[in-house]
């Protein structure tokens, strides 16, 4: 397989060890034409020259157009000046630029008349003009964080609104690809990052009814949740909320208490969870999954960890703290979930998982062999895996090349990709396509995963992921049906996992993750139910390159819950790994003569996580 990488002005061809498999090798996922057969690929968090950020960090002439244009697969070119295009297409894209101030930077550059005949306007082009791009940006901050807060604008932003969802209309061809509508919605109380991304399932006429919610409006969730619900009654349309890895939010994403520091109540716990069905775990700042300090025993928790408050480089940023880390990951979100629920009887936390770029550039490219970064200077060059980040102050080499989101539908529309993630028949990958199918039953028997059938007897049997599995009638124990399957274009599968997390009836709330398939043949220890990891014997750093002997094309298995308690609330997910394959910084160095910070990871080992079935406690 040969791979075009796009660096500077210069195109070099990466011939990578992994070959896409023959047809005798890779069998796809079996699928089912009358059930959620279509597996679409996507990202729901991306950034053009409409968010403020973005161009003032360079993308000042990247486009949403552009960035629909890039995500079908068409070649476009980089605002570092050359052609890139996609390995292979997206089927869906939401261009989620800040509602704060949405285009206001580009409507300065361009003149709009509208925005010029305000005082803010008037403000900014007199900062333009002079070249003073940073006092803009200081004056943008100021309205945002700030006790200053510019409204005069709102008609300028309204149309500016029109215009996105219009973009988005005409971007967006059902069957092929999927331009949902959506905005990112900013708060940033005291530094610490509680932003959403809101996603409609509607057209431009009737999502542009209303303004998008900003942070200027209020930083509170629970206002947000009240905006969108003032959204469904005065539109009928319909609207959803995804909250972004928590591990930036400084202890306050996934919190036991409202944004007030009030306890929850059972009504906020029960708008949460009507209004954010899915969270986004894993994305270009890190992979919010799980979190060493939490999950000591869990050989692969420490992947991709940022430990830093929000923004380190503003003043007044917040410290990581230990006693943050629960509420920042989603494993333990989930299992503070199920305690909420106890005490609330709703669970607020009962979410599915996708992942997102977040990439402030207009191209969502996650490959690690062809990286484009965040913002601009991060884009492929020379300097970054030894530089840090004008903008943030971090060093480039920590940024993840993360993620994608994957959703199980009927078929290629917005109503379809919508209806999934409500659902929640979605789950994340930290950029692979990585097919994965996971179900629950009470009934499935072991060479099920085998049959040409085994996808509509698993949704006629159980449960898919993202779903509820009701109590069984008897005292017996749930069993879980995993079928996952390689990129075909990537690296093979080293293990597949079930992650469990239960509220004991002690109260106490525990979790265990169990290796339920594995390749080349390697024996799971019946008593702990893991193998050792795999050591990164087949990736040559000084080529950048890395073989698939270890790992398989396909896993399938039924497993059955050793540990069950038939009275005890629980929740299991999918975790399926890919052997070792170099990260983005060794391909720098390989192929670019990069220089490397020291503490830069060379090695990656990519992975998806499905979203979770919950097992309802029997009561009798």
């Amino acid at each position: 397989m040969v791979i075009v990488r796009v660096v500077g002005f210069v195109v070099v061809a990466l011939n990578l060890i992994a070959a896409p498999l023959t047809a005798a090798e890779y069998g796809p996922i079996l699928r089912e034409p009358t059930l959620p057969s279509k597996l679409l690929w996507g990202d729901t968090h991306l950034h053009t020259r409409l968010s403020g950020d973005a161009y003032m960090t360079g993308a000042t002439a990247f486009s949403p157009e552009d960035a629909y244009r890039f995500a079908r697969g068409e070649t476009v070119l980089s605002t570092s000046g050359v052609p890139a295009a996609l390995r292979s297409p997206l089927d869906f894209l939401v261009v989620s630029d800040h509602s704060e101030f949405i285009g206001l930077f580009a409507a300065t550059e361009d003149r709009d008349p509208a925005f010029l005949q305000t005082a803010l306007g008037q403000r900014w082009r007199e900062f333009m003009d002079a070249g003073d791009i940073q006092s803009m940006f200081i004056d943008f901050q100021r309205m945002i964080y700030g006790d200053d807060p510019d409204r005069s604008t709102a008609d300028t932003k309204l149309d500016m609104w029109r215009r996105v969802a219009r973009t988005a209309d005409r971007f967006n061809a059902p069957g092929d690809f999927t331009a949902l509508i959506g905005y990112e919605w900013s708060s940033t109380p005291n530094n610490s990052n509680l932003h959403r991304n809101v996603i409609f399932r509607d057209d431009a006429n009737t999502v542009a009814s209303l303004a998008p919610f900003t942070a200027v409006d209020s930083k509170n969730p629970e206002d947000l949740w009240r905006h969108m619900t003032r959204y469904e009654r005065e539109t009928g349309g319909q609207v959803l909320a995804i909250p972004h890895n928590g591990n930036l939010s400084n202890g306050l994403m996934f919190s036991e208490s409202n944004f007030d520091g009030q306890p929850l109540t059972k009504e906020l716990a029960a708008l949460r969870a009507r209004w954010e069905p899915i969270v986004e775990v894993t994305q270009i700042k890190g992979d919010g999954e799980a979190h060493p300090t939490l999950s000591p025993d869990d050989a692969f928790a420490d992947y991709e960890t940022w430990d830093a408050g929000n923004f380190p480089a503003r003043e007044g940023a917040t410290p990581k703290q230990d006693w943050m880390l629960p509420y920042e990951y989603a494993r333990s979100a989930l299992k503070v979930g199920l305690k909420l629920e106890r005490g609330l009887g709703v669970n607020p936390y009962q979410f599915g998982m996708i992942g997102s770029t977040d990439a402030h550039t207009g191209l969502a490219a996650v490959e690690e062999d062809n990286f484009f970064g965040k913002f601009v200077e991060s884009e492929p060059n020379t300097e970054r895996a030894s530089s840090n980040m004008a903008w943030l102050g971090w060093p480039n080499a920590i940024l993840a090349s993360s993620g994608l989101a994957a959703v199980w539908a009927t078929e290629n529309t917005r109503e379809a990709i919508f209806d999934a993630m409500r659902r929640r028949e979605v789950y994340a990958t930290t950029g692979p396509r990585i097919g994965l199918r996971f179900f629950a039953s009470w009934s499935f028997e072991a060479g099920d995963e085998q049959q040409s059938n085994a996808v509509s007897k698993a949704y006629e049997q159980g449960v898919p992921m993202g779903g509820e599995l009701r109590p069984a009638a008897q005292d017996q124990a749930p069993t879980f049906m995993l079928i996952a399957s390689r990129d075909p274009e990537g690296a093979a599968l080293e293990r597949a996992q079930i992650v469990k997390g239960w509220l004991d009836q002690d109260g106490q709330l525990q979790e265990r993750v169990f290796d339920v398939a594995v390749s080349n043949g390697r024996a799971i220890d019946a008593g702990t139910q893991r193998v050792a990891p795999l050591a990164a014997e087949n990736v040559d750093l000084e080529t950048a390159s890395y073989s698939n002997a270890a790992g398989a094309a396909e896993l399938r298995v039924i497993w059955q819950d050793p540990t069950y308690e038939q009275h005890v609330p629980a929740f299991y997910y999918a975790r399926v790994l890919q052997v070792p394959t170099p990260r983005w910084p060794a391909y720098d160095r390989a192929y670019l003569g990069s220089a490397v910070r020291e503490d830069a990871a060379l090695v990656t080992q990519d992975r998806a996580y499905s979203s979770p079935i919950w097992v309802t406690a029997n009561s009798n």
